[in-house]
């Protein structure tokens, strides 16, 4: 796997959105981020709801970018076009979505290598376990917690890290 140069913070990174967009993560400066793996076919996917809720209620302090992947179970088939419309017409999602992406493996996205590496991102190592892993990151663009899959969006330590109260 090709090493990446160390980015100062994740908004050095720009993504595809799924709209057709470019996400450029810099203009996300001055609030914290949310970085989520979601997929349409898990059992997590109701997190969906409380996601789009968190959004709604911190979107002046925060920011959540869902990335589609197809990595566990193949729980997301979809093309971008397909994912869009299953979130807007079943959890109404207004947050940003960047273009289906690899979180883990040979094809592992630069943004989730990132993301994973602490030589790269400077706070901790981890792995992609499931989909709906949460990354949090400050205003400044720098990692400062990882939850698992299983963490639920308004879980109180994870409004804690955005600074969010629902």
């Amino acid at each position: 796997m090709e090493q990446l140069t160390t980015p100062k913070s994740i908004h050095a990174f720009t993504i595809p959105g799924n709209q057709g967009d470019v996400l450029d993560f810099s203009t996300f400066k001055d609030r914290k981020i949310l970085l989520v793996n979601v997929a349409s076919k898990c059992g997590l996917t109701p997190q969906y709801t409380q996601l789009e809720a968190l959004y709604r209620a911190g979107k002046d302090k925060m920011v959540i970018v869902g990335c589609p992947a197809n990595n566990f179970g193949g729980q997301e088939p979809g093309t971008n076009e397909q994912i869009a419309e299953f979130c807007r017409l079943n959890y109404e999602v207004s947050f940003p979505l960047t273009t289906k992406i690899s979180v883990k493996g040979a094809d592992q996205h630069e943004l989730y290598q990132f993301v994973t590496q602490k030589a790269l991102n400077g706070h901790a190592d981890s792995s992609v376990k499931w989909n709906f892993q949460k990354y949090v990151f400050d205003e400044a663009g720098m990692l400062t917690h990882v939850f698992g899959p299983t963490v639920e969006p308004n879980a109180p330590e994870l409004l804690q890290a955005l600074g969010v109260a629902l």
